[in-house]
C-alpha cells in the first residue's frame, strides 16, 4: 500500500475561497436541527397548506396544545413559521418559499430515494 499523497493544494485553495464562515455553517445547522423533530416535521406539513391556530394543529397531529405551542416557538426560533395575530389568537405560516421548498426536497428524496 502507497503513502503517497497527491498534490490537491489547488483544489484545496479553490474551497478556501468559497468556504462559507463557521458561524454561518452554525446557523445552517440549527435550521437543520430544528426539522430534526417529529412533530415539527408533522406541523411544517400542516402549515405547509394552511395557516392554522394551536387549536387546530394540536388536533391535526393529537398533541396537546402546550406541546404544540413549544414546538411552534422552536420553530418560530429558527425563522421557519411566522405568527399573525387575529384579535385574542395566533395564526402560524411557514416563513417563507424556501421552508417550503426544504420541506419537499426531504420529502421528494425520501419518496424517490
Amino acid at each position: 500500500m502507497s503513502t503517497e499523497c497527491c498534490d490537491h493544494s489547488k483544489e484545496v485553495e479553490k474551497v478556501k475561497k468559497v468556504l462559507i464562515c463557521d458561524e454561518t455553517l452554525y446557523d445552517v445547522a440549527e435550521l437543520f436541527k430544528a426539522f430534526a423533530d417529529t412533530t415539527r416535521i408533522k406541523i411544517i406539513a400542516i402549515l405547509k397548506e394552511e395557516e392554522l391556530c394551536v387549536g387546530a394543529i394540536s388536533e391535526l397531529i393529537n398533541v396537546s396544545q402546550s406541546a404544540v405551542s413549544h414546538q411552534l416557538r422552536v420553530l418560530k426560533n429558527s425563522k421557519i413559521v411566522k405568527p399573525r395575530r387575529v384579535g385574542k389568537q395566533m395564526f402560524y405560516s411557514l416563513d417563507d418559499e424556501h421552508i417550503k421548498k426544504i420541506y419537499d426536497m426531504g420529502l421528494e428524496h425520501i419518496i424517490k430515494g
